[in-house]
């Protein structure tokens, strides 16, 4: 039995990973689960798994669960208790699923100790990439990529060897507002944003789809993860979600890797790889049912979270960090009804501007630029 601790067990990928985990009831077991704030949920989780650890992320949460279960469980607050949980021996498996880079000292405490790191949560690469690689290059820790595209390159690249790869082509949706004109973005609202065309997803990377800096995050993922230039990495809109992403070879053969757009499936690959395990959950690909593929260049200049993310990428050092802290602040404000949809580039760019630009070697510092990151852009909201 595979034990999994799952960050972030209440949130989309996390109610997802758990019933993977049921129907692989043979061969895995929670070990961890983990939630910020919906603490009534992940109460429920506690008595139907009976995990041997668990992490909430507010006081009253912490409070509630305690009362309900005493010292039957190990009970763990905020990201302290993140980062302890990084630290287990008994865990085989971390998925990482939490929002933003809270988990990311779980993420680099579990690549200490040797741990699979099922990765849900870009930020993690976009923020450490450089510092989790180093890291990876001394341990017995593997990362297997959980996002739908990264999951499909990582596929993808088993049919060829690393320098006979030509780019990797990362699909996107186009979001829901991918046939809009400036004019009409000026106005959308949040329950606009939220709607999402082809994939359930949690809210803050559902907004980061409609401006399509989730996208721009994946490419900066993918060249940490697979260590590629960025100029060997493209991008197409695929309103159809069925291609997930493809690898070109230099012989000009693509592979590419398709599926209904559905979550379980690239979660339960990383459970289970190498191997292909029976999926009950998803379900099939019917061709007859396909009337067709699309695929379109992304429009950059309106949508400029993709734009904003190779400049970032590029420039390297702080700069991606800056990128992941800026964007995660204006999305809050976005999502809190305070800023209209298009501020969240203009308060990403000024950030960006005003940020100087230095090495980071480790998570301290790592921290300290995003920090001051989210100071700098809620200077710049007010």
């Amino acid at each position: 039995m595979k034990k999994v601790s799952i960050l972030g067990s209440t949130g989309s990928i996390g109610k997802n990973a758990l019933q993977v985990i049921d129907q692989l009831e043979d061969q895995l077991e929670v070990l961890v689960l983990t939630a910020n704030k919906n603490y009534k949920l992940l109460i429920e989780q506690i008595k139907k798994y009976n995990p041997k650890y668990a992490v909430i992320g507010t006081e009253e949460g912490y409070k509630a669960i305690k009362k309900e279960f005493g010292n039957k469980i190990k009970l763990f607050c905020g990201t302290e208790g993140l980062k302890e949980i990084g630290k287990l021996d008994e865990t085989d498996i971390l998925l990482t699923a939490v929002m933003g880079s809270v988990g990311l000292e779980a993420t680099i405490e579990a690549i200490k100790k040797g741990k699979r790191i099922a990765l849900a949560n870009k930020e993690t690469m976009v923020a450490a990439g450089g510092v989790i690689n180093k890291l990876l290059q001394k341990s017995k820790s593997e990362i297997i990529p959980v996002d739908s595209e990264h999951s499909a390159i990582f596929q993808a690249l088993k049919s060829g060897r690393k320098k006979e790869v030509e780019k990797l082509i990362i699909t996107a949706s186009g979001g829901p507002f991918r046939n809009m004109k400036r004019s009409e973005l000026e106005n959308v609202t949040l329950e606009q944003a939220l709607k999402h065309p082809n994939w359930s997803m949690g809210a803050k990377i559902t907004i980061d789809s409609a401006t399509m800096v989730n996208k721009g995050l994946e490419v900066i993922e993918a060249h940490y993860l697979f260590d590629m230039d960025y100029d060997k990495i493209d991008v197409v809109v695929h309103p159809e979600s069925i291609i997930h992403s493809m690898v070109e070879f230099r012989d000009k053969s693509i592979i590419a890797q398709m599926g209904n757009p559905d979550m379980k499936l690239p979660i339960q690959y990383a459970f289970s790889y190498p191997e292909r395990l029976e999926n009950k959950l998803t379900k099939s690909l019917d061709f007859r049912e396909v009337s067709k593929l699309t695929f379109e260049i992304p429009k950059k200049k309106l949508f400029k979270g993709l734009e904003y993310a190779y400049e970032a990428g590029k420039t390297g050092q702080s700069m991606p960090i800056v990128l992941n802290a800026a964007n995660e602040i204006a999305v809050e404000k976005f999502m809190n009804r305070e800023i209209k949809f298009l501020d969240i580039y203009e308060i990403i760019e000024k950030t960006m501007n005003k940020h100087n630009l230095v090495n980071v070697d480790n998570v301290a510092e790592i921290l300290e630029v995003d920090k001051e990151t989210r100071e700098i852009a809620r200077r710049i909201l007010k």
